[in-house]
């Protein structure tokens, strides 16, 4: 049973296709870790008054994309792996995968947030965060998707029955929602509660409503892409159509800035905006993640084998996340005492290493595991 599990936990954080995997989408998303470890690598040990601004835009603006590049590419995972078997007499033992690899990703995000806690906060404070009275930051994304895999098993079969207007609709209909329920209710001022669902200003958190419309526009592509992947003409028009969504969607964010341009582009970097999402941060954001994700299907093979540590990194993103996590906070903050010691480009260069050695790490339990 737990190997079977542990096939379903790299099927949802890395999904391939139902009929060999899509290494393109394993790239996606090792683009989207890489990026998540060059932002914790470096907010890991300096503040961001120790980082130079001209590192800020761009170097740290660009890793902004990488929690909507995340989530879009787990929908797709979905979409590719799972959604083709709702229905099916083998739908009940993935859905149950589905729900054991929730139980799993809720493990690791707990006994990371003791990771992460314990160099700078007390005791009391990490278990109130175990407890979900508070939040913390650099591995709440975890928490964002073992309650995700909580209701995602059984939104799939009302998602393979709507009609495509309404899935298309789908997106909007819950930006919606959480836009009604984050102005309007306050979850009988339940804190905690409201920043799980729609996200809260005092709390770091990923509400499922507020990120949720990602994981169903990462439904609508990975629907499209299964079904054109392999056929490259195809492949290449839904590669550009996403890469001009992608266009519609930096031309508003500029068109909105304006003269306040350089501003607001050091406001996104400094994660303004952020939580909970405001419209800037989440047109930059999500316009730069669909032009990663148009790349990776228009590079499809070629790209993912021409930058294959990225792939590696993408092919198991929980092996990675749980190891930069522990690498940073255990081995740099705490036994080698970096944090806000080091400079910017000190700080820099470990993290570089830090994602050679993610992906070496990665690619050294594979072989481990494929021989014994």
């Amino acid at each position: 049973m737990s190997g079977a599990v542990g096939v379903q936990a790299r099927q949802v954080f890395p999904v391939g296709a139902h009929n060999g995997r899509i290494r393109a989408i394993d790239w996606a998303r090792g683009a989207a870790v890489s990026l998540m470890i060059v932002s914790h690598g470096v907010n890991g040990l300096l503040s961001f008054d120790q980082i130079p601004i001209w590192h800020m835009v761009p170097v740290h603006l660009v890793t902004k994309i990488s929690s909507s590049l995340f989530i879009l590419v787990f929908g797709v995972a979905l979409a590719v792996a799972f959604l083709p078997h709702v229905g099916t007499a083998d739908w009940p033992r993935r859905r149950l995968k589905l729900l054991l690899t929730g139980v799993i990703i809720l493990f690791w995000y707990k006994l990371l947030t003791v990771v992460e806690m314990s160099h700078l906060f007390e005791p009391e404070d990490i278990v109130n965060a175990l407890l979900y009275q508070s939040f913390p930051s650099y591995v709440e994304i975890l928490g964002f998707y073992a309650i995700a895999l909580l209701w995602v098993p059984f939104f799939l079969p009302l998602w393979k029955r709507m009609a495509l207007p309404l899935r298309i609709a789908s997106p909007v209909v819950m930006v919606g929602l959480w836009y009604y329920l984050y102005h309007h209710f306050h979850f009988w001022n339940n804190e905690p509660l409201q920043a799980l669902l729609v996200e809260h200003e005092d709390h770091y958190t990923w509400g499922q409503l507020a990120r949720g419309p990602l994981i169903l526009v990462g439904l609508l592509l990975g629907e499209l892409i299964a079904r054109y992947y392999r056929k490259p003409l195809a492949r290449r028009v839904l590669a550009g159509s996403i890469a001009a969504a992608s266009a519609v969607l930096i031309v508003i964010f500029l068109g909105l800035a304006g003269t306040d341009l350089p501003q607001e582009l050091m406001a996104i970097a400094r994660n303004q905006g952020k939580h909970p999402p405001e419209l800037m941060f989440m047109l930059f954001s999500v316009g730069g993640a669909l032009f990663v994700l148009a790349l990776a299907v228009l590079g499809a093979e070629k790209l993912a084998t021409a930058l294959k540590p990225i792939t590696v990194i993408g092919s198991d993103a929980l092996k990675a996340f749980y190891f930069h996590i522990i690498v940073i906070f255990v081995g740099f903050r705490y036994l080698l005492d970096y944090f806000h010691s080091v400079s910017y480009a000190y700080a820099m260069t470990l993290t570089l290493l830090l994602l050679l050695a993610t992906a070496l790490w990665i690619q050294l339990t594979a072989w481990i595991r494929a021989k014994t």
